[in-house]
């Protein structure tokens, strides 16, 4: 989720707004919208969506914890900047990703050593596309230090 995601929504991802914590109508509506408009056509059931609420609903932690760490980026005053990392990368890409940085930004940023583009799926390929993830990885792991690789 990118800061211009959570301004096209004002007022209902702040953790100190109650909605999604107090209705779980409001936490469904939120999630539905997302599972729809951020996935490319993928048919939803009801039980898969009940299941994406009910997560959020039953946890520990509550339905507004998961979007605490994106209120405060949004609201911070400058891009934080990890350390590159040396750690070996993989990106799989897919047709309907909601936030695409520049390829040059990542290769600065990490270690990447795999990549990978499909013509389909969206920001929950791993939902969507599991057998397309799982096949990045299996050729990423496939040229792992346990294969002599990288």
């Amino acid at each position: 989720m990118s800061r211009h995601n959570i301004s096209t929504l004002p007022g209902n991802l702040q953790p100190s707004n109650p909605p999604l914590a107090d209705s779980p109508i409001a936490l469904l509506a939120w999630i539905y919208e997302k599972l729809v408009l951020w996935t490319d056509a993928y048919p939803w059931s009801d039980d898969e969506v009940l299941t994406w609420v009910s997560i959020y609903w039953f946890s520990r932690a509550g339905p507004v914890a998961s979007i605490g760490l994106y209120y405060e980026l949004a609201k911070a005053d400058e891009v934080v900047r990890l350390p590159r990392t040396s750690v070996p990368v993989g990106l799989s890409f897919f047709a309907k990703d909601i936030l695409l940085r520049p390829k040059a930004f990542l290769y600065a940023e990490a270690n990447i050593v795999f990549e990978s583009e499909h013509n389909a799926g969206g920001q929950f390929a791993a939902y969507e596309r599991p057998d397309a993830l799982a096949d990045d990885l299996r050729r990423m792991l496939g040229r792992g230090p346990c294969s002599g690789g990288y």
